[in-house]
């Protein structure tokens, strides 16, 4: 008899979209209303399932639909997107989806998604132009031989830096490209994959977490709660060290096993076929990191810190990234000398490596519009609301972390999640006699804890990036996710007494 296998993630997805279709026959079907923000007629439009009206655009309005929050959150453009107006919940008739619709949903989601799709995709070909350079493997003999020894300071440094992003700038899609390009310096390293794609994704994800100054979780929430987004911020910084420095111990104690004895690797059993696929090889020990491709790696790095840049001061989003990386990879290009034709087919390869990425987003995508037409989305909120009705202020605290963990399954957004909810969660604090920046703690904190093994997020992406199964990942990271999770239930208790 055949051992089992653990299936692919576009199956994993696959068959939560069929669950999902299940739902939407079980669960009623129900919607508030929203309010938007239109700056060109400066009024607000207040969107209902039965028509759509113009309101002045002032301090009144808000307070007349019992919105907390200051006028000016909207005509500044902190608040872009349309927020659920609280106590206007209504059942609605139910729009189960069939067949059809879960054939088409993936489609639907693929084009969503078609920006962080075509970001993804340009990356993979711009990768496949550096491996044609050589610069990779010339890269990694030079630094496996200037850190040989001192291993341990590239994952402390690479995780660190990359919560850095997650918590000022809310650094996560991004992420995509560094796998394929520092996965090959932890194999170096003499560690194995497992501990290349912690690094990236727990530090991209406990940053996000513990979100600072994000824009996109901390600052839009805060916004929609009718607080200052620095109220609160002193215990978000003590969280994200102290998150920090739990997950950085964690993968350097997993590290230092794995270098000690390979068979210690939860996938020892993959160890050739990875080293392979990131050519990991005695070859790159002899090559030469010539000067020349000491300048391809430098524009290839001066990219990221466009993007970087770009997307934290200059409101660039996906169209400009991209544009980033497909000019940083022509100019890598002239430099190197590749013939056009040569070019164009390395690139096309590159992008093509990615292609099975690119559609595990898509799919995804194409889960969360599964119960937007199902009409299930705002019933899951209103009864997840309503649960927590003369709650003891501890109880409820961390009943609330709960409560967004699930939430996150059903609406992976963190923006779309702070726009839709806090304008309904956040009164519940007023409730319980606690400040409502707990709300947003619980907020952030329960989405990047459930975000650690969503399948709705980007672990699958990043999972098939580089060829480790759910399963493998789930035996990594549950004990971490148990520590976690049990001092952030500590720190929200204590924190509203």
């Amino acid at each position: 008899m055949k051992k089992l296998k653990f299936p692919t993630a576009h199956t994993i997805l696959i068959l939560i979209a069929l669950v999902v279709t299940v739902l939407t026959w079980l669960v009623p079907a129900g919607k508030y209303d929203s309010l938007a923000y239109n700056a060109t007629t400066n009024t607000f439009i207040k969107n209902s399932e039965a028509k759509s009206i113009a309101l002045p655009a002032t301090q009144e309005t808000l307070e007349n639909l019992n919105i907390k929050i200051p006028i000016e959150k909207f005509t500044s453009g902190a608040i872009y997107k349309p927020i659920a107006i609280p106590n206007t919940y209504k059942k609605l008739t139910s729009k189960p989806q069939g067949l059809l619709a879960l054939a088409k949903a993936p489609i639907k989601g693929i084009i969503a998604a078609s920006d962080i799709i075509f970001l993804i995709l340009i990356i993979g070909g711009l990768i496949g132009i550096m491996n044609l350079t050589g610069a990779f493997d010339a890269g990694i003999a030079w630094m496996s031989k200037t850190l040989r020894g001192m291993e341990c300071i590239l994952i402390i440094l690479v995780t660190t830096l990359i919560a850095v992003g997650g918590t000022t700038f809310g650094l996560a899609e991004e992420t995509m490209a560094f796998y394929p390009i520092l996965i090959p310096v932890f194999l170096a390293a003499k560690y194995d994959a497992i501990v290349g794609l912690a690094c990236i994704f727990l530090g991209s994800g406990i940053g996000t977490m513990c979100s600072t100054i994000n824009p996109f979780s901390t600052i839009i929430a805060s916004d929609a709660a009718g607080i200052n987004w620095t109220t609160g911020l002193e215990n978000r910084i003590i969280m994200l060290i102290v998150c920090l420095v739990i997950t950085i111990l964690y993968i350097l104690r997993y590290a230092k096993r794995v270098k000690a004895d390979p068979t210690k690797s939860l996938i020892y059993d993959q160890k050739e076929e990875l080293e392979a696929l990131f050519g990991i090889n005695q070859k790159s020990n002899n090559l030469t990191f010539t000067n020349r491709l000491r300048l391809i790696t430098l524009v290839f790095s001066l990219s990221f810190v466009v993007m970087i840049v770009g997307v934290s001061f200059l409101d660039w989003w996906f169209i400009e990234m991209t544009t980033t990386f497909l000019v940083g990879a022509i100019i890598i290009a002239f430099i190197a000398k590749i013939k056009e034709s040569v070019f164009v087919e390395e690139f096309v390869k590159g992008a093509a490596t990615l292609l099975g990425v690119a559609f595990i987003v898509g799919i995804a995508r194409g889960i969360t519009i599964l119960m937007e037409d199902g009409l299930i989305s705002d019933t899951v909120l209103y009864y997840a609301s309503h649960i927590t009705e003369g709650m003891h202020k501890g109880v409820f605290t961390n009943f609330m972390l709960f409560i967004y963990g699930g939430l996150s399954f059903f609406m992976p957004s963190s923006s779309g999640m702070a726009v839709l909810t806090m304008p309904i969660m956040s009164p519940l604090a007023d409730t319980v006699a606690i400040g409502r920046e707990t709300i947003v703690d619980t907020y952030q904190y329960g989405m990047g804890l459930f975000y650690l093994i969503n399948p709705t997020s980007l672990i699958l992406a990043a999972l098939a990036i580089v060829k480790i199964g759910f399963d493998k990942w789930l035996k990594f990271i549950l004990p971490l996710l148990f520590l976690l999770l049990i001092t952030t239930m500590v720190f929200l208790t204590i924190s509203v007494y």
